[in-house]
């Protein structure tokens, strides 16, 4: 028998695998960038304002903007493929939006404390309320006094009542469930969207109307909490959903009852991030208007009480100023909206300082 020997077969050399940067960017892509931003902006300044018919900044930069993604691509193009221009062009999309976001937000929060700024350096705006002040009085005299005290005094009581409410339901649906839980939760999720306007009229029915009482602290009280305790209830289901099981299971296993377990167990765990969730809350309650309009009355004396008398809040100031036509009150209404502003913001940064320590606490 001949054996025929078969010819060696040589095997193509392996292409060279190239790593993809996911999200980095080079110096290139930076000039690109730039270039593009530039190059459309020349462009259609020209075209903006000497040949097309036009006029307007807003059309200006939207015209800007369209051209810059066109620009954009092409520049793109020269070097990469198409998977790559999709990729550029939603980054730039994305953070376009994001600058457009944050731009409102800092020329709000900016234009607030420059219109307050005047108010704000009278040292007698935070320590005297407004019975000795008139529209046609200097910033030197009358303050918001009575609104920062009032408004203390109605989220204190509105997160005691809230607070176990919310943290209540949160239980209910995420540990006892049951029948009732879809109900309980459909409700809980339609009242995050209720209008502001419809607590205050709940409340100004329920309890001044039908009860018979007058306007006061405490019925602001009522109205922010039926605003605060959605917020609260549905931020600590979310929490106490993130609990590990085996916690629970291990609690069981050692014969612990179910409401122990929930008490020694699930709650501690979840502190920091309840903590959280009442922060939020707060922050929806302090800004709310409309229902202490209708149920807390207005005076411009400071009243601490909340059971007897209206009982101002810094929302209620910052309205009733601003309506007036002087513009020494409109001033001071600018003054009170940035302490507001400065309140909810200082809110929220704790509420990102306690989220983040808990996540890294959970992650030991």
């Amino acid at each position: 028998m001949t054996m025929v020997a078969e010819p060696e077969v040589t095997a193509p050399p392996a292409v060279e695998e190239v790593r993809r940067r996911v999200g980095g960017r080079t110096l290139d892509d930076v000039l690109a960038a730039l270039g593009s931003a530039f190059g459309s902006l020349a462009l259609v300044w020209v075209l903006y304002q000497n040949l097309l018919p036009t006029s307007g900044r807003l059309g200006f930069v939207v015209c800007w903007y369209l051209a810059f993604l066109l620009l954009y691509a092409a520049v793109t193009a020269l070097r990469h493929p198409r998977t790559v221009i999709a990729d550029r062009l939603a980054a730039a999309v994305v953070h376009g939006l994001a600058a457009l976001l944050g731009l409102g937000l800092l020329l709000v929060v900016g234009y607030t404390f420059w219109r307050g700024a005047e108010a704000l350096g009278y040292g007698n705006f935070f320590v005297q309320d407004m019975r000795t002040a008139g529209p046609l009085d200097p910033l030197g005299r009358g303050g918001v006094l009575h609104a920062l005290v009032g408004t203390l005094v109605q989220i204190t009581i509105a997160v005691v009542i809230t607070l176990p409410l919310g943290v209540g339901c949160a239980v209910f649906l995420n540990e006892v469930k049951g029948p009732l839980a879809r109900p309980v939760r459909t409700v809980v999720e339609a009242m995050t969207a209720l209008p502001s306007i419809v607590a205050g009229l709940f409340i100004y029915v329920t309890v001044l109307v039908f009860a018979g009482f007058d306007r006061s602290g405490l019925a602001a009280s009522l109205a922010i909490g039926v605003m605060m305790l959605p917020i609260i209830a549905r931020a600590a289901e979310v929490v106490l959903r993130v609990v590990p099981n085996g916690l629970r299971e291990a609690s069981l296993a050692l014969g612990a009852s179910q409401w122990s377990t929930v008490w020694r167990v699930v709650l501690p765990t979840a502190r920091p991030s309840l903590a959280t969730a009442l922060i939020l809350g707060i922050a929806r309650g302090i800004g709310e208007t409309s229902p202490v309009l209708l149920t807390a009355g207005y005076t411009t004396y400071l009243n601490v009480d909340p059971t007897s008398g209206p009982m101002v809040s810094l929302p209620l100031v910052t309205y009733s100023l601003a309506r007036s036509s002087e513009k020494v009150d409109q001033v001071r209404a600018f003054g009170a909206a940035s302490i507001l502003l400065a309140l909810v913001l200082l809110l929220f940064v704790i509420a990102r300082v306690v989220a983040q320590r808990s996540t890294k606490g959970g992650r030991r």
